[in-house]
């Protein structure tokens, strides 16, 4: 990349002798050009993500001081106390938890089959179709598909007055833990079908002929073959549902009962009702601790190739 003189004495020249230059440098150089072009957006990352989770994790160990409700910068474990010490508290974060994982498990048995229908066996005409009814409902908003459930689901709503009309009598599913994780589990659905169905069409047809070659019958190719290959797939929808499930709060909020309150509903009343910041951020760390955890097991098996 070397600039001759001749060039540098041409009037109108020099521009185009620093470009050369330039590129030059890069061309030798690549990572620099890597890290301009990396630099600002993983800056952004550090400033906005990164560092408010560090001012979250430090807030937590302040308290506010019962008197002049104002927060006091004295270190110490009292809110971690409080969640880990109050029988409430415990409970509410392990309804999260245990809600997040049944939701989780739900979704992969259901798009499992769907996957694989639209992955191996479904036409294109079919499998586009598929497509369509399968990302439509993310194209309504989150509120509509929350409350068209709690239609379905209320007292008089549409379940019960076919169950009626059967004979079979109703069931009471309204403002319920059944309830929000039956809308939890069809919200979130989407994003499970999706990896799963990416998983099972990268498998490739020559293994399943080969396992058939073998003698092996459908149930085994499918238990021996196409289950562990597409096991990142599963845990990697799995991310979505788990994590966006043990962060919302308001589909318990409009959906559930006094008995369905997350981590989410007290980490926003204890922002938004009783100014207690502290305590916020001590609650809040707890998904964030489980989803460190998730994810480190996630990436254990894969999951991240899969995405």
């Amino acid at each position: 990349m070397a600039v001759r003189a001749a060039d540098l004495q041409t009037p109108g020249r020099p521009l185009r002798a620093a470009r050369l230059r330039l590129t030059g440098f890069f061309w030798s150089h690549p990572w620099t050009k890597a890290l301009l072009l990396l630099g600002p957006p993983l800056l952004a990352f550090g400033l906005v993500y990164l560092a408010s989770l560090v001012a979250l994790f430090v807030s937590s160990f302040w308290t506010v001081n019962p008197f002049t409700t104002e927060i006091e910068h004295a270190w110490n474990l009292g809110n971690f106390r409080t969640i880990f010490e109050s029988p409430a508290y415990r409970t509410i974060a392990f309804r999260t938890i245990g809600i997040a994982a049944a939701v989780t498990i739900t979704d992969a048995i259901l798009a499992f089959p769907l996957g694989y229908f639209m992955a191996r066996v479904a036409r294109p005409r079919t499998r586009a179709m598929l497509f369509v009814a399968v990302l439509l409902p993310l194209w309504s908003s989150y509120l509509i598909r929350v409350y068209i459930w709690r239609l379905i689901l209320d007292q008089d709503g549409i379940l019960n007055w076919t169950l009626g009309k059967l004979g079979l009598g109703s069931v009471g599913l309204a403002y319920s833990n059944w309830a929000v994780w039956i809308i939890f589990s069809y919200v979130w659905l989407p994003f499970m079908i999706l990896p799963v169905f990416g998983a099972l069409e990268r498998i490739p047809e020559s293994l399943l002929e080969a396992s058939r070659d073998l003698g092996a019958g459908g149930f085994q190719t499918l238990r021996r073959v196409v289950l562990p290959l597409a096991l990142p797939g599963v845990v990697a929808g799995s991310i979505f549902t788990f994590s966006l499930t043990l962060g919302d709060y308001v589909t318990p909020l409009l959906a559930g009962g006094a008995s369905s309150q997350f981590i989410g509903n007290v980490v926003y009343q204890s922002v938004g009702i009783s100014n207690n910041v502290p305590f916020a951020a001590a609650f809040a760390t707890i998904p964030l601790a489980v989803m460190a955890v998730y994810l480190l097991i996630a990436r254990k098996l894969g999951a991240f190739e899969a995405m």
